[in-house]
């Protein structure tokens, strides 16, 4: 079984995966990028609500640390979704500028994101969470996202 910090730092990976993939398609055809997209936008989203619903609910249980760490992970959520929207609002469009425009940004965001998750909150919940490690990792494994 993984950590935390294992499982959700290869669900970056993942996430980061799916990300070039889609660009990847929307560089050779704008039309082509949708089903790409919607799996990035739909494996992102499982991420977000792992982390929201799962771990920084147990994490703050456990450390009473509410406007801390996952309330600023928590708004920087918010805006790569709003970013993740306008790319599928792009695509629908058949803008690839504003594509690109937001995917840019995104990648910019998702990086200081992503690293300050697996540098500090990671660590910080598999300190605090690690009896519970296991459990943990197995409820985020069997989340289902609508």
């Amino acid at each position: 079984m993984s950590t935390i910090k294992e499982y959700l730092t290869q669900d970056h990976s993942r996430c980061d995966e799916l990300f070039a993939n889609m660009e990847d398609m929307a560089a050779k055809s704008i039309e082509s990028a949708k089903e790409a997209y919607d799996e990035f936008a739909r494996e992102t989203e499982r991420h977000f609500q792992m982390e929201e619903c799962v771990m920084f609910f147990e994490f703050e249980q456990k450390t009473g640390m509410t406007q801390g760490p996952t309330a600023m992970m928590r708004h920087e959520h918010a805006q790569m979704r709003n970013l993740i929207a306008e790319m599928g609002k792009a695509i629908e469009a058949k803008d690839k500028d504003k594509f690109f425009g937001n995917s840019e940004t995104l990648m910019i965001l998702m990086q200081q994101h992503n690293m300050k998750e697996e540098q500090m909150l990671y660590t910080m919940a598999q300190q605090h969470l690690s009896a519970e490690s296991d459990r943990i990792v197995d409820m985020m494994q069997s989340m289902i996202v609508e």
